[in-house]
């Protein structure tokens, strides 16, 4: 694989060629997230059930947690915040979603297994992580193209959303960790009434019980995940699912910086899932209908709304700390992202596209990249 030397908005030729624009291929149904015209009472029982299967998975997980107390306090995984930073990094690439991962954060707060800085470092390694899939999918999505061209402009959604999310959670979540030691959120008081937390526990709480009279407490946590991990799919299929010709139906708002973190925003709220929304953009600029520099903005948007399944998983847990975590993630990463879409944009896209082409050069520069994905987070937890 290469990529042609410079990239800028001068050069519409060029610009077309990098992002793989071709004539339309009637053979080909481009699209990664595919409509379904499901009737409104489907979607209401897919519904109810991952609600269901989410709070029964969140019980788990707090159970399991305090089993896991003795095994995990001081091991290597949790010796300290920035193992557990790598620790949601590395489990985020591993089950290509990082909403699970920001759950168990959460949960091994609630169940002792970790203090609050490191579910905030666990939380913020869950967000670098979590756009790993969608340079897998571009990966599988360039596979099923010929030319060279066009192979580049889906990996290259990947690799900038991947960037896009580095360059504003990492300086965010650094103030963020700093204003949380400090007790800038100590006073934030949101949670559920008793009445409801009793209700959900009575509900809900069948489960761990069962669990744990057929099969070792160990077993709590990981099959929790395995029930998050099926709920979030009956989210998937509740939700209206986004297609690239939905989302680019205007004319030209799309080029714009504003509209396009808006769109990046509500799209990601809708589908509860920035590895949905993030994965939506690679067909899209897979058929040349929108520059990928276009798509920076509406990557930073995807990553602020992304934690509003989490932010609800800590309210249903109940634990104060655990909501402070996430305002304190959500707060600095948005108010960082603002600040660099306001005084920044230019140098940000410039700083992106240029990584991005750096590592498009050639596959063994694909392959390196790809691979410090992994190798940062084994090395945090390793220290």
């Amino acid at each position: 694989m290469c990529l042609p030397v410079s990239v800028t908005e001068d050069e519409p030729t060029l610009i077309s060629h990098i992002e793989g624009r071709e004539l339309p291929d009637e053979d080909i149904v481009v699209s990664v997230v595919e409509e379904r015209f499901r009737p409104w009472p489907l979607r209401l029982m897919f519904l109810v059930l991952g609600l269901a299967l989410f709070v029964t998975a969140l019980g788990l997980m707090k159970e399991g947690a305090r089993e896991l107390i003795g095994t995990l306090e001081g091991s290597v995984f949790t010796d300290n915040a920035w193992s557990t930073l790598g620790l949601g990094w590395l489990g985020a690439c591993i089950v290509l979603s990082g909403s699970p991962m920001a759950a168990s954060s959460l949960a091994l707060l609630e169940g002792d297994a970790i203090d609050r800085d490191q579910a905030f470092t666990m939380l913020t390694g869950s967000r670098l992580g979590a756009a790993f899939v969608v340079l897998v999918v571009g990966v599988i999505y360039a596979l099923r193209k010929s030319n060279e061209g066009s192979r580049r402009a889906p990996v290259s959604i990947g690799v900038l959303s991947l960037l896009m999310t580095s360059m504003v959670y990492v300086p965010g979540a650094v103030v963020g960790y700093v204003l949380l030691d400090r007790g800038a959120f100590d006073s934030l008081d949101i949670g559920t009434s008793p009445g409801l937390t009793s209700f959900t526990d009575s509900a809900f709480g069948w489960a761990a019980d069962l669990l744990r009279d057929v099969a070792p407490d160990w077993l709590l946590f990981p099959f929790g995940l395995v029930v998050l991990l099926i709920g979030f799919s009956a989210f998937d299929r509740a939700l209206p699912a986004m297609t690239g010709d939905r989302l680019e139906s205007e004319d030209s708002w799309y080029t714009r910086k504003w509209p396009m973190f808006l769109v990046g925003c509500g799209v990601t709220l809708l589908t509860l899932s920035v590895a949905v929304s993030l994965t939506l953009l690679v067909p899209i600029v897979a058929k040349g209908r929108l520059r990928r520099a276009n798509t920076l903005p509406y990557i930073a948007g995807a990553n602020i709304t992304t934690l509003a399944d989490t932010l609800v998983a800590a309210i249903v847990l109940g634990n104060q700390d655990g909501v402070r975590v996430v305002v304190a993630v959500t707060v600095t990463v948005t108010i960082w992202t603002l600040l660099l879409l306001t005084f920044a944009y230019p140098v940000l896209r410039r700083v992106c596209l240029e990584i991005a082409q750096w590592a498009l050069t050639s596959q063994k520069r694909l392959a390196a990249f790809a691979a410090m994905l992994f190798v940062i987070p084994i090395t945090l937890i390793a220290i």
